[in-house]
């Protein structure tokens, strides 16, 4: 746990505060046409993820450029017929952004909209499954960073497969930090990003999928660049070629971040750290007088929504520049009707970083000073 050589911690849900090794491995130039790193880096990564994701058969990852919204609409663009439709559970801006896409790729959609607080009712799933024979696809947000909220992927999970439909996960923000199997739950395409809980940098996408599915989206895309599959029989043919220009700094610093997640002890290990990064935050928020936007039963260990102060003082940007200033970076809120902020405990951070940011926290938390000094006046 060394951070002397960053300016500030990224307590965000992505980019993330990365390790000084892994930023090191982007120091060498690679040749994308070369076996030392399409054999030795690039299908390396693509067997270390599937091993991640699952231990059952039948499941292949391929590697697509670009940010992690460009890996959903690749799965999105490929994987769903001209005759399908997908529902979109959402209940964030993530899930608003899946809708999105598929409205502007002329995708055949129905947009369920939970508002930005509430989880997915199940029985109104099935019922929705039921009485629409026609979708073929649901697509739904794993950890919505909107709020921090946990969807209850196994339950949802269970009632999608029992539909006899295909499940397509965005877990951004969740693959690599939250266990889970997909081969167990019924995923059949699974989407994250290498500057998420695997603690890489920006640059690239992935999605592990289910081969026999992806095997027949041949033909399907809506995009030239954003061919999932033809991205993916590219890497397979030629043992690990990208179509267009490969991301190869980005590449190698994922494969460094890989071997330090398994040296931390793989995911679980990684899933414990972040859980006591978010239980230490909240509850040492509390104690200063923050309030959680979610019931604690909702939360998910990888960001946390709090209330802003209701005092005339509070300004956010003051509150954001004062802990810059001590070396820390949180997120300004994104829910539509509620004034929040975010603060984010993954990537390279550990439980003496939450201390130290909750005591910066504390020195900045200038209103009540002012506050005080308002009713004293009076």
């Amino acid at each position: 746990m060394a951070h002397s050589d960053n300016q500030y911690l990224l307590l965000t849900p992505g980019p993330l505060t990365t390790s000084r090794t892994v930023r090191e491995a982007m120091l060498k130039d690679w040749c994308t046409w070369d076996d030392e790193y399409n054999l030795g880096v690039v299908q390396h990564i693509r067997q270390q993820l599937v091993q991640l994701a699952t231990c059952h058969d039948g499941y292949t990852s391929v590697l697509m450029q670009g940010s992690g919204t460009a890996s959903v609409e690749a799965t999105l663009g490929s994987v769903i017929p001209a005759d399908g439709r997908v529902l979109v559970i959402n209940n964030g801006a993530y899930g608003a952004r899946i809708a999105q896409i598929a409205e502007v790729l002329n995708i055949p959609h129905l947009n369920w909209d939970l508002g930005e607080v509430s989880q997915p009712n199940l029985d109104a799933l099935s019922q929705l499954l039921s009485d629409q024979p026609e979708i073929t696809h649901v697509a739904m947000v794993h950890c919505e960073t909107t709020t921090g909220m946990l969807n209850p992927l196994e339950a949802v999970a269970q009632r999608v497969k029992a539909a006899g439909k295909v499940m397509i996960l965005d877990a951004m923000s969740s693959f690599g930090g939250i266990p889970m199997d997909m081969g167990e739950l019924g995923i059949d395409f699974l989407i994250s990003s290498a500057n998420k809980c695997i603690q890489g940098v920006p640059g690239f996408g992935f999605v592990i999928a289910r081969r026999a599915l992806l095997e027949s989206c041949k033909g399907q895309a809506r995009s030239l660049s954003l061919d999932l599959y033809d991205q993916w029989h590219c890497m397979e043919v030629n043992q690990g070629k990208w179509r267009f220009t490969s991301p190869t700094h980005t590449v190698r610093a994922f494969a460094q971040a890989l071997t330090e997640l398994a040296g931390e002890g793989g995911v679980s290990a990684r899933y414990q750290r972040y859980h006591t990064n978010q239980t230490t935050l909240v509850k040492g928020m509390q104690k200063l007088g923050f309030c959680c936007l979610l019931d604690e039963t909702l939360h998910s260990p990888i960001i946390t929504s709090f209330y802003s102060p209701e005092s005339p003082s509070y300004n956010f940007k003051r509150f954001y520049d004062s802990l810059k200033a001590k070396g820390f970076v949180i997120y300004p809120g994104k829910v539509s009707d509620a004034d929040c902020f975010r603060i984010g405990n993954i990537g390279d951070v550990y439980p003496a970083d939450i201390e130290r940011l909750l005591t910066a926290i504390e020195a900045s938390m200038y209103w009540t000073a002012e506050t005080a000094e308002a009713g004293e006046q009076a």
